[in-house]
């Protein structure tokens, strides 16, 4: 293993590069659940709260894959309708690159001065991701995690599948993603949990509690990051 090699059992990099953005003026809140957990409505609801850009991983690589000339659409594809992940450099650079332009772009509340607050909702998917983009792009502050049944996401998708017009609302695909989440994101959830950086939500009950429950939670993170 050379000095630079990532470490088996989920450690950072002997000599990590440094880091595209500081965690000290950049908030990443990862957003975390299995597939159908309400990750999405509720980020919508954070947003209004807090001002927050919610970056979601499956739609950056949605629309990367119907993007003319890229050079990942079918591989995308791919990976989206057997329920796999995509390889973790092409959904890194994404994240990477919207995180930019929106720091170019956003003035007011939280956006002044370099600083800035993500909401990445599913994502980071396996170990090597969170590693990647913690020590490459930014630091991650926080995970909210939301968790209910594969009962109550089965019947949601299936639900959204009427109308979402997404390949991988079906039951074929949700098994295999209920599959990939338990194998691979789990035991992401497990590390930052020893890092004492996940804040868990039972996600079964109304929007509504979710939204208030989550909504304190950022409430919490903020408050401790004030001088």
């Amino acid at each position: 293993m050379s000095p630079d090699s990532t470490i088996a059992d989920g450690q950072f990099p002997q000599h990590a590069p440094k880091a595209t953005f500081d965690h000290n003026k950049v908030t990443v809140i990862y957003i975390l659940g299995g597939p159908g957990a309400g990750k999405g409505t509720q980020c919508g609801r954070l947003v209004e709260d807090f001002g927050f850009c919610h970056l979601s991983a499956g739609d950056l690589l949605r629309a990367e894959q119907n993007r003319v000339g890229s050079q990942y659409g079918i591989l995308i594809q791919t990976c989206i309708r057997e329920g796999t992940i995509v390889p973790m450099e092409v959904t890194v650079k994404l994240l990477e690159n919207e995180m930019t332009a929106e720091l170019q772009r956003r003035t007011g509340d939280g956006w002044n001065d370099g600083r800035g607050r993500f909401l990445i909702d599913g994502f980071p998917r396996k170990m090597d991701q969170a590693i990647k983009f913690d020590t490459e792009v930014c630091l991650a502050s926080l995970v909210i995690f939301f968790t209910t049944s594969e009962e109550v996401m089965l019947v949601r998708l299936l639900e959204r599948g009427k109308t979402s017009g997404r390949e991988d609302d079906n039951i074929e695909s949700i098994k295999k993603r209920f599959r990939t989440y338990n194998d691979q994101t789990m035991p992401v959830i497990q590390y930052y949990a020893k890092e004492d950086k996940v804040a868990e939500i039972d996600s079964t009950a109304s929007i509504e509690v979710v939204h208030k429950e989550a909504s304190q939670v950022i409430k919490n993170l903020f408050s401790r990051a004030l001088p």
